[in-house]
């Protein structure tokens, strides 16, 4: 398990984009208070998912607008075609945990897994 931040760094409704992991994640709060940890880059262009619009377990790319489910990275509308990675999130303690997936990152063209997600926040 990766240590990622405290729950209360994660404002309810919004992502947080965490650059100690290659490719950075973004952890995500929902209004019901459960938490989501995904790959912070769109698999379509290198845009930063934590800078999206988050709707219940949805999270819209803050670029074209492509929507992904925060429990599966299903993507749901063009022009992302593949689903974003998901990893296992856990709180323990006001502290956000992730299991991360061994699974290859699905990032866009020409991005390489040490550079995702444009600039660090």
């Amino acid at each position: 398990m990766h240590h990622l931040c405290a729950l209360d760094d994660v404002v309810p409704g919004e992502g947080l984009r965490v650059t100690t992991t290659s490719p950075p994640v973004a952890v995500f709060r929902t209004e019901d208070d459960d938490v989501y940890v995904v790959d912070d880059t769109c698999t379509h262009q290198d845009a930063s998912l934590a800078d999206g619009y988050l709707e219940g377990c949805w999270v819209e790319c803050p670029l074209h607008e492509s929507r992904f489910d925060l429990r599966t990275g299903a993507v749901d509308q063009p022009p992302a075609k593949k689903p974003v990675r998901t990893h296992a999130a856990k709180v323990v303690d006001g502290q956000v945990w992730a299991e991360l997936s061994t699974d290859a990152p699905n990032l866009p063209p020409g991005v390489a897994a040490g550079v995702a997600g444009g600039a660090p926040s």
